[in-house]
């Protein structure tokens, strides 16, 4: 039947009124004004044309924790025209070369870790070291103890009263026990993980105030402490552990610590320019020479010292922590001297703080703040502990959560486990950060890797669920993350 005929049809029909005949003839229109010639055929409009999917890869966590580091089974869509924000990557600019991303290895970590059997610890050492796993590729541990050992100690504990400035009973026995076995089983899985250490304290004997808190490194003690430090680099190079780096004092200014010591910018930059930086060149050791290694509100102790001539050859970069000031304070430092490195080497989680709250805090001041500010590496505090938070020493951190809780064999994931694999898995050293542009909603850094990968992470940090495009020469992708949540996109 032709629509003319349909139409009369239905027009002389007495049950129809001119409204229903109105109505249906426009419903007859727009079915048969497609194909008059095949009119018995049902016709549809597509309403909803295909996606066309890219070829990025996102690794996602959310702050509710749905999602923990989860790769998604649909990979984001390519660009579509739209109003939302767009971050724009060129791989062209680059900065800084990247290090790595890692973890405290305290002594308390390794003691947790060594205690494991020997399966066990296999396995969880190879989920984060493998290269094809979180490929974590910088480590920090400290030349002595830290406050999360049990107790305090360095390598040259004597009785009240006594001296040995030829060192003649250094030893690290003590780092044998258990942080010694647990980075040889490391450096078997990544041997080209990077590794620095970081004092907490001289032997007290070498102290203004003859105790592990507190004090100051006394005079006529520089020489011998310079000695020291090449004793120690050289122990471990002797176990087939090499030191990349070494800070000069942890929290300089932070002597209430246990254990602890004070130290002024004038007496860190004579000790590196008269005794510390002469005697690794005696020694032809090359491991770096870092400073400060405290908090972000405090730049011009770093530049004070990078300012002194004399000491200046000697020093690779300065390290910060972020319990105070702001990350963008660091650009102030490459900004005086940029022949020189940054380092991010610390920030401990809260036990009793939100899971959510860190990764975001972290993610969005650490991961892409630091390495936005010139970082080569960013590390948390610290890799492991128990559900006691265990151990410490007296005085020591009693709320700092590892990024693994390890009760025996029993193995759980924290917040700080999430924020370093979003980074360490995909930014392998030799990666350059790339520059992308920013925003306060959605921070975010990018960078290339060796191989000529292109990575993006990516933060909300709204309470909104948020939608976005990311721009790169090569394929660009309309995507989306919830509040709160972290996306790490893989080109």
């Amino acid at each position: 039947m032709t629509l003319l005929n349909r139409l009369l049809n239905l027009y002389k029909s007495r049950r129809m009124g001119k409204c229903i005949v109105l109505c249906t003839c426009f419903t007859i229109l727009v079915n048969c004004a497609s194909d008059d010639s095949n009119s018995n055929s049902e016709d549809v409009i597509d309403t909803n044309p295909t996606i066309a999917y890219s070829n990025v890869n996102l690794y996602l966590t959310e702050a509710d924790k749905s999602e923990l580091f989860s790769l998604q089974p649909t990979n984001p869509p390519l660009f579509s025209e739209n109003i939302n924000f767009s971050i724009t990557v060129d791989p062209n600019v680059t900065y800084q070369e990247i290090d790595g991303f890692g973890f405290s290895l305290t002594g308390g970590s390794a003691m947790h870790l060594n205690n494991m059997s020997s399966t066990e610890r296999e396995i969880v050492l190879n989920e984060l070291f493998n290269e094809d796993n979180l490929s974590v590729s910088y480590l920090r541990v400290s030349i002595g103890a830290s406050d999360l050992d049990a107790k305090p100690f360095t390598y040259n504990d004597l009785p009240n009263g006594e001296t040995d400035e030829n060192l003649e009973q250094f030893s690290i026995a003590k780092d044998q026990e258990h942080l010694i076995p647990i980075l040889k089983e490391i450096l078997a899985i990544h041997p080209d993980i990077k590794i620095m250490g970081s004092p907490w304290s001289a032997p007290s004997w070498m102290k203004s105030n003859n105790n592990s808190i507190g004090g100051s490194l006394k005079p006529e003690y520089y020489l011998t402490y310079a000695n020291y430090f090449v004793k120690y680099i050289q122990a471990y190079q002797a176990e087939g552990i090499a030191i990349d780096a070494v800070t000069i004092q942890n929290e300089p200014y932070h002597d209430g610590n246990n254990p602890s010591m004070y130290m002024e910018s004038t007496e860190q930059a004579l000790f590196i320019k008269d005794f510390l930086g002469p005697a690794f060149q005696a020694a032809n050791i090359d491991t770096k020479i870092i400073i400060w290694d405290h908090n972000a509100d405090n730049t011009a102790y770093a530049t004070s010292i990078l300012d002194d001539a004399e000491a200046n050859p000697y020093i690779d970069g300065s390290a910060f922590h972020l319990y105070a000031g702001s990350i963008n304070n660091l650009s102030n430092v490459h900004n005086a001297h940029p022949d020189k490195n940054l380092y991010f080497t610390e920030q401990w989680v809260g036990a009793n703080s939100d899971f959510g709250d860190n990764l975001l805090w972290h993610t969005r001041e650490l991961i892409v703040g630091a390495t936005r500010n010139w970082c080569k590496t960013v590390l948390e505090w610290n890799l492991a502990s128990n559900s006691n938070l265990e151990p410490h020493t007296e005085g020591g951190c009693t709320e700092c959560l590892g990024a693994l809780t390890i009760d025996g064999n029993t193995v759980t994931r924290n917040v700080a486990y999430y924020i370093i694999a979003h980074a360490s898995k995909f930014v392998k050293p030799g990666s350059h950060r790339i520059t992308s542009n920013y925003s306060d909603e959605l921070p975010n850094v990018a960078f290339i890797t060796p191989d000529g990968d292109i990575v993006v992470i990516v933060v909300n940090n709204t309470q909104i669920d948020k939608s976005f495009n990311i721009k790169t020469p090569g394929e660009s992708i309309s995507t989306s993350l919830k509040a709160g949540a972290v996306g790490t996109y893989v080109w």
